[in-house]
């Protein structure tokens, strides 16, 4: 691809499904903070709050930039915290900081970000 990125594709970041399955994931994420707080794991759920904030918000940003290049290195860094979020959430259910149904169903939808992810960096660099 060449000139302005995906211009002709698609309407804005809001509408790649990545972005709208990293939003999830956040969402999720601030809620089972908010729900199952506990001062013991502050550490923990304060960069799982940071980490699941920045799959989404890199998504958004490399998409804003327009370019095959940004956006490459920016799902790169979306994938990263996207790994570090499922890996969190793997500790929360291990060491029971969050209930199990709350910490699978949101491991669930970061390993599925994680995959459309991978797909966008597929298809942007084939």
């Amino acid at each position: 691809m060449t000139g302005p990125l995906l211009t002709y594709c698609v309407k804005s970041h809001t509408s790649l499904i990545a972005w709208q399955r990293a939003n999830q994931v956040a969402r999720r994420v601030i809620r089972a903070s908010q729900g199952h707080w506990k001062p013991w794991a502050a550490a923990v759920f304060s960069q799982l709050q940071r980490s699941s904030l920045s799959v989404q918000l890199n998504v958004a940003e490399g998409y804003a930039r327009r370019r095959r290049g940004p956006f490459l290195f920016h799902l790169g860094v979306a994938y990263g915290s996207a790994v570090e979020t499922a890996d969190l959430l793997r500790l929360c259910l291990e060491e029971k900081i969050l209930p199990e149904d709350v910490a699978s169903s949101a491991l669930r939808e970061c390993e599925e970000t994680q995959a459309l992810i991978l797909g966008l960096l597929k298809r942007l660099r084939g």
